[in-house]
């Protein structure tokens, strides 16, 4: 019958039963079949199975009152026939009769079986149920027998249970089907285990077949909680991100455990502070952090994700974080309605859904509360039970856990790149020597590390220039990369050459090394790259100790293959470390960086340094833009596995007429011929009105190496933009000192004299002896 009430189909069976033909039923209203004064009671709405006696009228007048079973056919995809929506009506024909217990079919059925059983004969015609069978079908069985199973069961769910009992007859193997049916009088479909088995006589011929269905429900939810338990031990925590971590614990629970589920957190967590430990009161002030929903878009929430709102004690966020513990609310009486009255918004929102049950649970971790997770039904007719909470309180555990875990790294991460980037440099220096530019990244997952670089003017305007990797992340390898980048900086100071230097470094990390060792903490251990570029001379020297090598362009885009050996760790001592020289044009490009910037999962080192190599190739622009475009083709999208620093440089240098350079005999009678050559050469730059402080200072210095030094001795002046240096050099090791004189004496004050006129003022040890130098700065 169609959805109308018109008749669609007509069988054989049905001409047999009522004499009418096919044409004279097909078309035309149902109705006419019933008896003149019968009576026909609809199916209740939402009725899929329906059942009765029916008194129908004959072909022949008479009155045939006959049981009718009939099934709503549910339209499928694409199905727009006459019998989408329509109705299935059928009727047993012909009773085979009850089972006797003579015939060799019953006696292969247990009729004492506690679980329910049917029997089908050869042409899978039911021949008989046992007690458990009908009350499961809610069917009595003499109104079913002669009935096929897809006739019983009805829409495609019968037809496949028929095929697997026609598929056991025709091989004679048993077969165990799980599926979910619905018994007349019921409104929820149970789960059931069914095993089919063949009959056979005694000859050993399939002569029927055998049903026997356990009600496996509660197995089956069980089995439901059990895999929601795992799959929340999965997919929850894959990041060490919080909000990410309550999307998570909303995702899971949706649509297996409610069908909306809000995760709110306590407002202090965004701002780094500590949760409250013990019991908290109301009202709570809540930052929604995640929520999900069976509908898109999730048109149930109130609050915006990342919005805050407010919870008082009569809500059931409120009472559950009060008491601790889990709160369920079934109905909108007493104090839900208290608090429903005092959001209308709420309110509107629950009553356009249909939500008729929320359960809150406190997100709590190690002792202290973080927040709650609340879960909403509207699509799920049945209540929460004692067993869903226990199953959204596992679940939550869970997720507390690993929100904790966040928030606890997220802060440790907040702290040690606050530290990172108080000890990195904030800006570059300003330098003739070169122009710098620079980048940090943290590690996208693994936290902030100890990865540094820096740039550090040294004399006679030279530059140094360091990049280096602590192993590890977090605080304790943020301070360790401080204490060394202060150690590099003090030894800079001292203008070590790169080898002597990473040789003092290396033996500052033993020492650290030994400390930590000591206090139960992991070994330090770091790599190093070190080199300084002489604007004069146009060379730089480069050492490192275990680090990636640097790369170096020429102006004109060509790769100089610098040589450095790679020297072993920092931290293992009693191994030398070697350095290497080159001149570079003016204009090269050096590139010092981390191996985080090179080296990934999806590629090896060597290939790496080949695409830094070829990006810095092609790059055009300032060095920031430069920088720029490395991070982007070498980097990516989300972010590094790896602490990431780099430090780029493009050289500069001076004109020969910027330097002027004079050869002295060790004689005191040169002092005064050199005044002249200092004046002479201050005239030719335009300092003349510096020749007083000059022509003192001068004065000073080549008279100690005289006096003090051992030849040969060279006076070296430097002219910057901004800046005027004096160098005297002479090849004793021996170190100047500033020193108090007495009121009597007669020298000492030399230095002293150069101190006050002068800038700044060093020395350095040289290859062939010591360096003694004066820095000017030139006035407007």
């Amino acid at each position: 019958m169609a959805a109308d009430g018109s008749v669609v189909e007509w069988n054989e069976g049905a001409r047999l039963l009522l004499g009418w033909t096919a044409p004279d039923v097909l078309g035309r209203s149902a109705a006419r079949l019933l008896a003149a004064h019968g009576s026909f009671r609809l199916p209740p709405p939402g009725s899929l199975v329906w059942s009765g006696t029916v008194p129908l009228r004959h072909q022949d007048g008479r009155t045939v009152s006959v049981w009718l079973l009939a099934h709503l056919l549910r339209p499928t995809a694409g199905d727009t026939g006459d019998k989408a929506g329509g109705w299935l009506i059928l009727c047993p024909l012909e009773d085979p009769g009850p089972l006797s217990l003579d015939e060799p079919l019953s006696a292969a059925l247990m009729t004492q079986s506690p679980c329910a059983a049917a029997v089908f004969d050869g042409r899978l015609r039911l021949r008989g149920i046992n007690n458990a069978m009908a009350d499961a079908v809610g069917i009595p069985e003499e109104n079913l027998r002669g009935l096929h199973m897809s006739e019983i069961v009805g829409g495609r769910q019968g037809e496949k249970l028929e095929e697997h009992l026609r598929e056991v007859l025709d091989s004679g193997r048993s077969k165990e089907v799980q599926t979910f049916l619905r018994a007349a009088d019921e409104a929820d479909a149970h789960a059931w285990s069914a095993r089919i088995a063949p009959l056979t006589d005694s000859d050993g011929r399939a002569i029927g077949v055998c049903v026997t269905g356990h009600d496996i429900t509660e197995q089956y939810q069980a089995r439901q909680r059990l895999q929601l338990v795992n799959e929340a031990s999965v997919r929850i925590g894959s990041t060490l991100d919080v909000t990410r971590t309550a999307q998570e614990l909303a995702d899971v629970c949706v649509p297996t455990l409610a069908d909306f589920v809000s995760v709110d957190l306590m407002e202090s967590l965004a701002y780094g502070d500590e949760p409250a430990v013990g019991s908290l009161s109301a009202p709570f002030t809540l930052r929604r952090a995640a929520h999900q929903s069976v509908n898109a878009g999730c048109p149930e929430a109130v609050v915006e994700l990342g919005g805050l709102d407010v919870y008082p004690a009569s809500s059931p966020q409120g009472a559950s974080l009060a008491v601790g513990r889990t709160v369920v609310a079934m109905n909108s009486g007493g104090a839900l309605g208290e608090w429903l009255d005092w959001d209308p918004v709420r309110s509107a929102r629950i009553k356009e859904y249909g939500i008729h049950a929320t359960m809150s649970v406190p997100i709590r971790a190690r002792g202290t509360t973080l927040g709650v997770a609340v879960l909403t039904r509207f699509r799920h007719k049945d209540p929460f039970t004692p067993d869903d909470e226990l199953l959204a309180e596992e679940v939550t555990a869970r997720a507390a856990v690993c929100i904790d875990n966040a928030r606890r790294f997220s802060r440790e991460r907040e702290t040690a790149l606050a530290l990172q980037r108080s000890l990195l440099p904030l800006t570059l220096p300003r330098m003739p020597a070169l122009e710098a530019a620079s980048r940090y990244l943290p590690a996208a997952r693994a936290g902030v590390g100890g990865d540094w670089f820096d740039v550090i003017p040294l004399s006679g305007l030279r530059v140094a220039m360091v990049v280096g990797d602590v192993v590890g992340h977090g605080i304790q390898a943020s301070a360790t990369m401080g204490r060394l980048r202060t150690a590099v900086r003090t030894l800079a100071d001292v203008d070590l050459a790169p080898d002597e230097l990473l040789t003092h470094v290396d033996d500052l990390v033993v020492r650290l090394s030994k400390e930590a060792g000591a206090e139960g903490v992991t070994e330090v251990g770091a790599t190093c790259l070190y080199s300084v570029y002489d604007p004069v001379t146009r060379r730089c020297s480069f050492a490192r100790a275990g680090h990636p090598p640097p790369v170096v362009l020429t102006p004109d885009g060509r790769t100089l293959d610098v040589q450095v050996p790679a020297g072993p760790p920092l931290g293992l001592g009693g191994l030398p470390f070697e350095s290497t020289e080159l001149e570079l044009p003016e204009g090269t490009l050096l590139a010092l960086y981390t191996d985080g910037l090179i080296e990934s999962r999806d590629r090896d080192i060597d290939a790496g340094h080949d695409l830094l190599r070829q990006t810095l190739a092609r790059s055009t622009g300032s060095l920031d833009e430069v920088c720029q475009d490395v991070i982007r083709s070498m980097l990516p999208a989300a972010g590094a596995t790896d602490d990431v620093a780099l430090l780029l440089a493009r050289t500069r240098g001076l004109k020969p007429s910027q330097v002027a350079t004079w050869a002295l005999p060790a004689n005191p009678a040169v002092v005064s011929r050199t005044r002249q050559y200092v004046l002479d050469q201050l005239a030719a730059w335009g300092l003349a009105e510096m020749a007083f402080t000059v022509e003192l200072v001068v004065s000073e210095l080549v008279t100690n190496a005289i006096r003090h030094g051992a030849p040969p001795i060279q006076l070296r002046l430097i002219h910057e933009d901004s800046t005027l240096i004096c160098e005297v050099s002479d090849s004793s090791g021996t170190a100047p000192h500033l020193r108090r004189a007495k009121t009597f004496d007669e020298g000492g004050r030399g230095l002293l004299l150069v101190a006050q006129l002068t800038q700044r003022w060093g020395s350095r040890h040289t290859d062939n002896g010591k360096t003694i130098w004066a820095e000017l700065t030139l006035s407007d």
